[in-house]
């Protein structure tokens, strides 16, 4: 017989025994029918630790995937600020000042936030990710009140306090949170140098890809809704930041959210018109139409008080003229308007030069490359003579129609002149008697409409006895005007060059700019270009062409202070130019200052 304490051990292991197997367990159950043995308990084993591996694998899967795609997103919002930032800043100060400190800002913006992130997370008591939708939600605030202090920053400083004040913190603190998602990336697969610096170089080569794709699309589509403004995208923005980013500290936006909502004039929508017009009514102006386009912010505006409508593209003019004159006294019945700008009506005298057989003006063609507010075009019709239009920007045309005297019996091509002349130039024979070059060119000439190439596509437009007339704005102290002359020179024999006025010596000894607009005149033919007298109906009944139409101040070579070394301008050596735009641009700001008011160009 056992001992008393062994029956009760027994007792007690039964009872554990049974106890344990009422309890549910993780352990797969055995088979009662097999025989419990080592190679079957090595096998549980096994399909335990399999278990447990692919467990482990799946939650690592979804953490690393869950830092990627949060780090994409962030690069992705910053890579779409980054472009309309730009775009907010271009109706103040032009799209080439805007850029001129853009990129070094972008670059110190990362270094800071990519450097600081573990500062950032050890002295603020919040996640600095919740500050991104408080500084996004703040920025169209800032930019509003920035740009009233323009004057005084100028376009030299105005982008780059602008920027920093605006997109360098959201930048930064970006850089920052994706740094710090991303020590959590498994880069173990990589030798030791290339894992340190992977973060960093891809995080960097992402967000230039998303910058140059959302640039492209923004451009493309921009203006197509109130979304694709450049306020719209601010707010759409800041609404992402907010989703991604939730926290209690939003309350705290309230005022930037109340003064978008309802005292920023640059939110698209007709209560902002309605009072913008009404802050600019103490200067005497009054914005009728205004619109986001790829070329720029297109507005028009009339000068109450002079009786004066003009029509703006970002911080530049494309045109204006008299409509106190409409209707009245000797303009009564007029088949053209007065231009403010008498350069326009220099354009016409094409029709003025003399050729060994001349054209009636119904029998004649012209094509007119850049259409601004309609001036020529407006004049050769009403002249009778058959007139293309080719206009890179639909919204300029559309308010050249509706706000401007455009007549509607013309032909309109919607498309890059560039890709327009070229396929002309290949499928037809010298079609047109006149061209007229009359692109925008305030301190940034679209240099592609300037290059060797360009200009011999025009030359093979160009009838043997026709005339072209390619109107220029630039810094006669710089080398561009004399380059883009040496250029044209070499695909017409005859040119003979015109400015609007002439030099201010005075303003050009204090100042060292002789900033104007310039007419050029040129044929195929070798025997030089003269102009017949005009006529009272080559006049049109309007005194802005008695005075401008024909051509005064005659340009010498002489003038041309610089430029004379660099040659010509091609499509693969554009560089001569581009290098001189942000000198000019800024020179173009500062007269632009003077012709308007500061007012409407801040307030947009």
């Amino acid at each position: 017989m056992a001992p008393k304490s062994a029956k009760a051990a027994a007792a007690n292991m039964s009872s554990s025994t049974k106890k344990a197997a009422a309890k549910p367990s993780s352990i797969p159950d055995i088979d009662p029918n097999s025989s419990f043995t080592p190679e079957s308990f090595e096998r549980e084993l096994k399909a335990l630790a399999a278990k447990a591996k692919d467990e482990t694998w799946g939650r690592f899967a979804a953490q690393q995937a869950t830092i990627y795609l949060k780090s994409i997103t962030f690069l992705s919002l910053i890579a779409v600020y980054s472009n309309v930032s730009q775009l907010a800043l271009s109706p103040v100060y032009g799209s080439i000042p805007s850029a001129r400190w853009h990129s070094k800002l972008i670059m110190a913006a990362c270094f800071a936030g990519w450097s600081s992130n573990l500062f950032l997370s050890r002295t603020l008591r919040i996640k600095p990710v919740v500050l991104l939708p408080i500084i996004a939600i703040y920025i169209p605030t800032l930019q509003f009140f920035l740009y009233k202090a323009s004057g005084l920053l100028t376009a030299y400083w105005g982008p780059l306090v602008t920027e920093a004040l605006t997109l360098f913190p959201l930048m930064s603190i970006t850089a920052a949170c994706v740094a710090t998602d991303l020590e959590g990336a498994d880069l173990s697969a990589l030798p030791g140098w290339l894992a340190d610096a992977t973060p960093g170089l891809g995080s960097y080569g992402l967000f230039k890809a998303a910058e140059k794709v959302s640039g492209s699309l923004i451009e493309k589509y921009v203006g197509t809704s109130f979304f694709n403004t450049r306020l719209g995208l601010e707010i759409l923005l800041a609404a992402s930041y907010t989703l991604l980013a939730p926290s209690k500290l939003l309350v705290f936006t309230l005022p930037a959210l109340l003064h978008t909502a309802l005292l920023n004039t640059h939110v698209p929508t007709p209560m902002a018109l309605v009072s913008l017009n009404a802050t600019l009514k103490s200067d005497g102006w009054t914005i009728l139409d205004r619109r986001e386009s790829l070329t720029g912010y297109i507005s028009v505006m009339d000068n109450t008080v002079d009786g004066f409508r003009v029509m703006r593209c970002d911080h530049s003019l494309l045109g204006g003229e008299w409509v106190k004159f409409i209707g009245t006294g000797q303009f009564k019945g007029n088949q053209v308007a007065e231009p403010i700008y008498g350069v326009f009506a220099m354009l016409e005298a094409v029709r003025l030069v003399e050729a060994p057989h001349p054209i009636s003006d119904s029998d004649a063609k012209a094509l007119v490359i850049g259409l601004g507010i309609g001036t020529t075009p407006a004049a050769l019709v009403a002249h009778g003579i058959d007139t293309t239009v080719v206009e890179i920007d639909p919204v300029v045309h559309e308010f050249a129609e509706k706000y401007f005297q455009l007549p509607e019996n013309h032909t309109s091509v919607i498309e890059d002149a560039v890709s327009y002349t070229s396929r002309l130039a290949n499928e037809s024979t010298a079609p047109f008697d006149y061209i007229i070059h009359d692109v925008f060119t305030g301190g940034a000439e679209p240099i592609a409409l300037f290059t060797l190439e360009f200009l011999q596509n025009l030359n093979a437009l160009l009838k043997p006895e026709g005339v072209i007339a390619i109107n220029y704005a630039g810094d006669f102290a710089l080398p561009p005007p004399k380059v883009i002359v040496q250029t044209i020179r070499q695909v017409f024999p005859s040119c003979r060059i015109f400015r609007e006025h002439p030099r201010d010596e005075a303003d050009f000894e204090k100042s060292q700019r002789d900033f104007t607009n310039m007419v050029i005149f040129c044929t195929k033919l070798e025997k030089g270009i003269s102009f017949r007298e005009p006529t009272r109906r080559d006049m049109l009944n309007s005194p802005s062409r008695e005075m401008f139409l024909t051509p005064k101040h005659e340009v010498r070579d002489a003038d041309f202070l610089a430029g004379e070394d660099d040659g010509i301008l091609t499509r693969n050596d554009t560089q001569k130019l581009v290098k001189w735009h942000e000198t000019s641009a800024l020179g173009h700001w500062t007269i632009m200052r003077t012709v308007l008011p500061p007012a409407v160009w801040e307030a947009w």
